[in-house]
This record gives structure tokens, C-alpha cells and sequence, in this order.
């Protein structure tokens, strides 16, 4: 697994690298909440990104590297926990069918809000968020089957050995993403600092020019 998960590391640097170009900083409002996947990740500090780094540039690296440690885990799953790969089958058939206005997002886009926050006194006129609401409202899911005590705790077991599985390969996906410190930092002085500093600058004007009616 290490090897292959060197391989799919790299890939992913890769494709943020080509992303990396395409930022520009956000014009709408900040977000309120922190980012539970980005903030304090080790993954984000693994890459080099944890000091002075905007978030949109480290949520689409992070979401990659999610995405690789996920697939791992997927794939130990459906190999070697017979029980927990058929309830994750049971519980991704209950998803499928209502919608899913998440589903299909480019990597940088995957696990922020699906909705902007309001501005006060314009509310929107409906949320993708309300809308995948409804949509599970019309729909009936299966009733889920009763486990034994037996099946309760085999699954228990299978839960925690995928666990373990999970933080295997974050670990060694966090060592591979060390290797590339070195483009990582490369990339964000390119393309991101030149956009930061012209932001800075552009607000140090504004703050030191006066308004007009003090002149």
C-alpha cells in the first residue's frame, strides 16, 4: 500500500498544482465557522500550508488527500469487513435517492457550506440545502434490519479495525506529502502571494486615502 499511496500522493500535488493557477481570492464575505476538516488537520501541516495560507488553497489539498485516505479504507473495507461494507452499501442506498446538491463538486469545492451566508434583510427565496431537505422528506428509506448481539459486536470490531485502517494511511499519506514540501511552497509563492500582496496593498490604500469630505 505505502508505494501505491506515494504514487497517488504525488498525483494529487499534481493536480492542485494545475488547480493552484485558477485561485483568486474570495470577494464575498468570510466565513463564520472554521473548517473542521482544514483547521488543524495533519495533513495541512504535512504539506507546509498550516502558517499564513488561505483556506480556499488549503481545503482543495486537503480534500485530495481525503479523498486518497478514503479510498484506502474503502477498498480494506469491502476486502476484509464483510459486515460494515453491507450496512455502508444499505446506508449509501437510503442517500441515493433524494438529492444531492453535493455530489459531483470539484475537489475544492467538496465540505464547505452548500449555501452562502445571508445577508441581513435579503433572504434567499430557497437553500440547495432545503432543497435536499425536501427531497429526503419524499422519500420512504428501508427499514434497516435487526442485528443480533453476535453481528453487533462483529461490527464493533469491523468499526474499529477501519479505524485503524484510516489512521494507517493518513499516516503514511502525511510522510508522502512531506516529499513535496518543496513544490507545494514553489506554488504558493507563484500564484498566491502575488494575489495576497496585491490584496494587502490594494486595502492599505483604501485605509490611508481619506474620504472625500475630509478634505
Amino acid at each position: 500500500m505505502e508505494r501505491s499511496l506515494e504514487t497517488t500522493v504525488a498525483q494529487a500535488v499534481d493536480a492542485w498544482l494545475r488547480w493552484l493557477p485558477r485561485w483568486r481570492p474570495a470577494t464575498t464575505r468570510g466565513r463564520t465557522r472554521l473548517c473542521r476538516r482544514c483547521f488543524g488537520s495533519p495533513v495541512i501541516a504535512a504539506a507546509g500550508l498550516d502558517s499564513d495560507v488561505p483556506h480556499a488553497v488549503q481545503h482543495a489539498l486537503s480534500t485530495r488527500m481525503k479523498t486518497i485516505i478514503d479510498g484506502v479504507v474503502d477498498e480494506y473495507t469491502e476486502r476484509n469487513l464483510p459486515l460494515l461494507h453491507q450496512e455502508l452499501l444499505e446506508t449509501e442506498r437510503r442517500k441515493s435517492a433524494g438529492y444531492r446538491p453535493e455530489r459531483g463538486l470539484d475537489p475544492e469545492f467538496e465540505g464547505l457550506p452548500l449555501d452562502p451566508e445571508p445577508e441581513p434583510g435579503e433572504p434567499y427565496l430557497f437553500t440547495l440545502g432545503e432543497l435536499a431537505g425536501q427531497s429526503d422528506g419524499d422519500v420512504t428509506p428501508p427499514k434497516p434490519r435487526d442485528l443480533s448481539e453476535e453481528e453487533k459486536q462483529a461490527l464493533r470490531t469491523e468499526l474499529r479495525l477501519a479505524d485503524e485502517c484510516a489512521t494507517h494511511a493518513g499516516r503514511l499519506a502525511c510522510i508522502a506529502l512531506e516529499e513535496h514540501r518543496g513544490r507545494i511552497r514553489a506554488g504558493i509563492e507563484r500564484h498566491v502571494e502575488p494575489h495576497v500582496e496585491a490584496l494587502l496593498a490594494d486595502l492599505t490604500v483604501h485605509l490611508d486615502t481619506p474620504p472625500s469630505r475630509w478634505t
